[in-house]
């Protein structure tokens, strides 16, 4: 009886999980990709970039750890 919403709180959760995870994958993707046209990227440049790629590691060893499966909806 006490345990029903148990459920619903962590689908909730898990949405606001993949949406977080997504906007940091692309938010890494277009830094990366900026650093790899760019021809002299400065140190804060490359920092941002360290500091994207961690955030989304981050999230994929926590994903891992919930089983989730992050599909893009399109």
């Amino acid at each position: 009886m006490f345990f029903k919403r148990k459920g619903w709180l962590r689908k909730e959760y898990d949405d606001q999980f993949v949406s977080t995870f997504i906007q940091v994958k692309e938010s890494w993707t277009k830094k990366t990709a900026m650093v790899e046209r760019s021809v002299d990227p400065s140190e804060d440049v490359t920092v941002d970039v360290k500091l994207a790629k961690a955030k989304y590691l981050f999230l994929l060893k926590e994903a891992k750890q919930r089983n989730l499966s992050i599909r893009r909806m399109s």
